[in-house]
């Protein structure tokens, strides 16, 4: 196999989880994480398997109250297969000595492939070889390549291999108080000589799982099921150099899927029919191959190889079989049971780089939030207002999955959480749905599903603004911004902030931006919305009212992160470095000490500074200009700087945030800030967060850093919209994007030199953009154009 690839060398206990998560594998309906499959979960290892949105909901006892979470659910585990020497004990790294451990992930063809040598005394050694892929084509469908070579002695080798149901949700520490047996209902059986099955139900949300899996050697099957495990038997014999090949074939259905019957018949009728391990895997290629082409990313060095992974990771997660489902962005991927598998902003961090690759994958997370909406507007009613309030955290149903408790490991206590006042995710589906249509055109969607969200969301903004005679102005009070550090008031009662400047700047965008869709649409369909949603006659005209006066605080000649944010406590920064090291979580520590960050200038991640990742620099200041404000580059680089000085980035987010700013604020800095969201995960930045699954915004982040955030790429006006950012670090680079209907359009920057390739097509051409100059691109020309100095 050629290409890149991801490797571990060595075995190493304290890695496992961080390399599991790293090395999992999926196709957007699925995903297995990269643990050995002789391994069983304890400390050391954890292997999890989830499908897209399927979810249960337990309640558990915490800290003297009842209660209520759901969860993304670890699936019966279909990777087990161990082996011993006949009437020897099961070898497995952690009670056999390893001379060679090696695991490789090959991103190109997406497998998985690990050799280990287990030392079996007396000279005699057993190399394991193992290929592992979860089918791109097949979505359904996942297989396990075995391969045995004994040297020193002939060895005979006893092969167990099962499906196990008796798995539970226990991959996240601070989560273990909670009740995380998801699984009843689990019977196993055998549907023929090489065939064993296990199906099982979600205890609460009654979804039907069922696994089958099919055993390919040159050996008898012998089938052992036990009471929650689905067991095939073999005998290998190992002449010295000779290899034995094992392969497994595994199918898993639900009872989410459409056009079946019955699960465990679709398991095992697939199962059983699926092609032979090698025809399996030549489909799977293909298919990988084809997907590489349409995402296709080209930036040298070791910054290439991050993006690859990150971008391999992303298409696991949000496949195009992603299209076909109801499912959001897993804020943790499939990858691990952090955040309990819930959906949260980062689509705000995704649906960009997917926009100009996968229009349909983001056309149908979209539609996640439409089928949510009804739940969002009885959110919005349970407070006492109109329009839609989306959930900080979701799950199945749209309702608020947002945990009420929480558990700071530094003091072991379970505290209050607030984060559910973080009304602000409402504007990012927003912005999401004015960005697909950007991207798109697909006007069909936007004035549908996409109108409707838009206008329910901007009722919301509307009627949580309430006028302030004094100031003369509308606040919404009592939110929570993205900066989750801070959620009260020092010493005071009730949680909740007035005026944080990203929720109200957000708020009069979306504002704007629905005020301009109801100018825009056909009256017809005017008519329509403005029916259905109950729109009275003079809300229009609030809307714009608001739009151009909602409050936003200043302090010191900055922006204040909210109303009240300069009259807080400087921090000894240099001191809790020098005390702790590694701040990022310091509202843990505060919290350790009997203090509480919320009394002081320190932020958790970008907040203010958000403002400046959504909007290019001349859309902000039109921004703030519409609400009375003259927001010149002065003010914006002091805000700016007061935050960078202020920030711990507890949030993998952050670094991502302040590297996309920094590039065009103060470019000398930025290479660090770019650094540090490149290796958030694969240095496990944030202290073991990555074992527990990855961060799937903040990897999609950083491929839309090169894509959008250096080139200055905006798709507006009908236009692609270009104004680049050369860092020294990283000045060369090129990629494809689907652009209105234009497949395969080649972007490439080196050396000052910008060039455009659109593939030959029917389409009209494409309106390019810069800061000095606007030119047509037809299809089958390459615009080579020379940057400014």
């Amino acid at each position: 196999m050629t290409g890149p690839t991801w490797e571990y060398d060595g075995y190493r206990p304290e890695e496992e989880r961080l390399r599991e998560s790293l090395c999992t594998l999926g196709n957007g309906y699925f995903a297995t994480r990269g643990a050995l499959p002789e391994c069983i979960a304890d400390e050391v290892h954890y292997p999890g398997t989830y499908a897209a949105g399927c979810y249960n909901r337990l309640t558990s006892e915490v800290a003297g109250r009842r209660v209520d979470n759901e969860d993304v659910v670890n699936l019966p585990n279909w990777l087990p297969l161990r082996f011993r020497p006949a009437d020897g004990d099961w070898l497995g790294p952690d009670t056999t000595p390893v001379t060679e451990h090696h695991q490789m992930l090959h991103l190109g063809p997406g497998l998985l492939e690990r050799r280990t040598r287990y030392v079996l005394g007396d000279g005699v050694s057993l190399l394991v070889r193992q290929l592992r892929l979860v089918h791109l084509t097949d979505r359904h469908v996942a297989a396990l390549r075995t391969e045995f070579t004994a040297d020193g002695d002939t060895l005979d080798l006893d092969v167990e291999a099962a499906l196990d149901g008796g798995v539970t949700n226990s991959g996240v520490a601070r989560y273990r108080d909670l009740d995380g047996r998801h699984l009843t209902q689990i019977q196993t059986g055998t549907a023929g000589p090489r065939t064993v099955w296990l199906h099982c139900r979600t205890r609460t949300s009654d979804i039907g799982c069922a696994l089958a899996a099919r055993l390919t050697a040159d050996a008898a099957v012998t089938p052992a099921n036990e009471l929650q495990r689905a067991v095939q038997h073999l005998g290998l014999h190992l002449p010295p150099g000779r290899t034995v090949t094992v392969d497994k074939t595994v199918a898993l259905h639900t009872s989410h899927d459409p056009a079946i019957s019955d699960p465990l018949r679709a398991a095992v009728d697939r199962a059983e029919a699926v092609p032979a391990f090698d025809a399996l895997r030549e489909a799977h290629a293909t298919a990988w191959e084809q997907l590489w082409q349409r995402t296709a990313l080209e930036v040298p060095g070791e910054a290439g190889s991050i993006l690859r992974l990150h971008l391999f990771h992303l298409l696991q997660t949000l496949s195009p079989h992603t299209a076909d489902l109801d499912v959001g962005v897993p804020a943790r991927g499939l990858h691990g049971e952090a955040y309990r598998g819930h959906v949260f902003w980062d689509e705000l961090f995704v649906l960009p780089y997917l926009n100009l690759h996968l229009p349909e994958v983001s056309r149908a997370l979209l539609r996640y939030r439409h089928r949510r909406l009804d739940a969002a507007c009885h959110a919005a009613r349970d407070l006492g207002r109109r329009g839609a309030l989306y959930p900080w955290q979701s799950g199945s149903d749209g309702r608020e999955e947002t945990q009420q408790l929480h558990l700071n490991p530094r003091s072991g206590r379970w505290l209050p959480d607030h984060s559910r006042l973080q009304h602000h995710v409402g504007s990012a589906v927003a912005y999401n749905i004015w960005q697909y249509w950007e991207a798109t055109g697909d006007l069909g969607f936007l004035h549908g599903e996409g109108a409707e969200m838009l206008l329910h969301i901007a009722r919301f903004w509307a009627d949580s603004a309430g006028y302030d005679d004094h100031l003369g102005r509308y606040r919404i009070r009592g939110v929570v911004g993205p900066d989750e550090y801070h959620d009260a008031y020092p010493g005071a009662s009730r949680p909740g902030l007035d005026d944080n400047a990203y929720t109200n700047v957000t708020a009069a965008w979306v504002l704007a931006r629905a005020l301009e869709l109801l100018r825009a649409v056909p009256e017809p369909r005017r008519r329509e919305l403005t029916e259905g949603a109950g729109l009275e006659e003079d809300e229009p005209a609030r809307w714009e009212e608001i739009s151009r006066s909602l409050h936003i605080p200043f302090h010191d000649g900055v922006i204040s992160q909210f109303e009240g944010y300069g009259d807080l406590t400087e921090l000894d920064w240099e001191g809790y470095r020098k005390r702790y090291d590694d701040i990022r979580r310091l509202d843990r520590i505060l919290e350790a000490e009997g203090d509480t960050v919320n009394r002081y200038k320190a932020s958790k991640q970008a907040d203010v500074l958000m403002l400046g990742y959504l909007f290019a620099p001349p859309e902000l200041r039109s921004l703030f200009h519409r609400l009375g404000h003259h927001l010149d580059e002065r003010t914006w680089t002091a805000t700016v700087d007061h935050y960078l000085h202020r920030t711990s980035h507890g949030s993998t987010l952050s670094g991502l945030v302040h590297g996309w700013i920094l590039a065009r604020a103060r470019r000398a800095d930025a290479w660090a800030f770019v650094q540090e969201a490149l290796r958030g995960d694969i240095a496990d930045l944030q202290g073991g967060t990555t074992g527990e699954g990855i961060h799937l915004g903040a990897m999609a982040g950083t491929l839309d850093l090169v894509q959008r955030g250096l080139t200055g790429l905006e798709t507006r006006d009908g236009a692609l919209c270009l104004d680049p950012v050369p860092l020294p670090e990283l000045s060369s680079y090129g990629f494809s994007l689907r652009y209105h209907g234009h497949w395969g359009v080649r972007v490439r920057l080196r050396s000052g030199l910008l060039e455009i390739a659109v593939p030959s097509s029917g389409r009209s051409p494409i309106d390019v953009r810069l800061r000095d100059r606007a030119i047509p691109v037809r299809p089958g020309e390459t615009a080579r154009l020379v940057l400014p100095a």
